[in-house]
């Protein structure tokens, strides 16, 4: 593996984008400039769990069923941080369906 311009490993450093969700994709989009796997995780980070953060707060504000989907939200939600932080640190660039061609093209 290959050491990244913020001097982490790059299984390391793809692995943080997902550490705090969205929030860690956002600040390794913006410090990783050179690497195109960080730069992947963390657009695919950015993408996914701001999708699913916008998704249960909305859900959230329905009555009784809104609750229900927002914890099915949150359930899947930690089903893919813990997936996708376990691949970024193999050193796969695993795709999602329509986050990670989103991410893909992006990133470049």
């Amino acid at each position: 593996m290959e050491k990244t311009s913020t001097g982490l490993v790059e299984n390391v450093a793809g692995l943080l984008c997902y550490v705090l969700g969205w929030v860690s994709g956002l600040v390794f989009i913006l410090i990783e400039q050179e690497n195109k796997f960080v730069r992947f995780h963390a657009m695919q980070s950015i993408i996914v769990f701001g999708a699913l953060t916008v998704a249960s707060f909305i859900l959230g504000w329905i009555p009784f069923i809104g609750v229900f989907f927002a914890s099915l939200i949150w359930l899947l939600g930690l089903a893919l941080w813990i997936v996708l932080m376990i691949k970024a640190y193999q050193g796969t660039r695993y795709k999602l369906p329509w986050a990670g061609n989103l991410a893909e093209k992006q990133v470049g």
